[in-house]
């Protein structure tokens, strides 16, 4: 008998609330500064706003909860003059992990790409994170040195 695949789908405004304790999950485990508790009240209008630039595939187990999602909007490469689909985060519960479902949502998120026209999906990871790089690895993904860098202007 086989296994009930996993089941990757678009956010609906019924998820919020589980998809904040998820990102505060994330948040938490990239060992980031706490977000505001206002994240829901803020993302929900960007999610699902009438001119929602920003896609979140989740993620349920077959028992149907939402275990992960992967959150992805449109950027434009300069120097190759085109667009491409970054994916801002992927995450999966603890819990949740090893059980196919980060592979799923990068199925989803790749379908997500093509169904947007775009010919590549680019992401990063910190550089501590050695089961999501070989996660990212084993996918056949290539990285790229760089360095990341944020700029407050307020």
């Amino acid at each position: 008998m086989n296994p009930t695949p996993p089941t990757v789908r678009p956010a609906r405004p019924a998820d919020l609330p589980r998809l904040v304790e998820l990102i505060h999950e994330h948040v938490a485990y990239e060992r980031s500064a706490p977000r505001p508790a206002d994240l829901g009240d803020r993302l929900g209008p960007q999610l699902f706003g009438g001119d929602a630039r920003l896609w979140v595939l989740l993620a349920e187990t077959p028992g149907g909860e939402v275990a992960g999602y992967a959150a992805c909007s449109e950027e434009f490469a300069f120097w190759d003059a085109r667009s491409y689909l970054h994916m801002d985060c992927l995450y999966l519960a603890e819990d949740a992990r090893g059980h196919g479902l980060g592979a799923a949502l990068m199925t989803g998120v790749a379908a997500l790409a093509r169904e947007l026209g775009l010919a590549h999906v680019e992401w990063q990871t910190p550089d501590w994170n050695e089961g999501a790089i070989g996660f990212y690895d084993r996918l056949g993904a290539a990285s790229h040195p760089k360095r990341r860098y944020a700029w407050p202007v307020a």
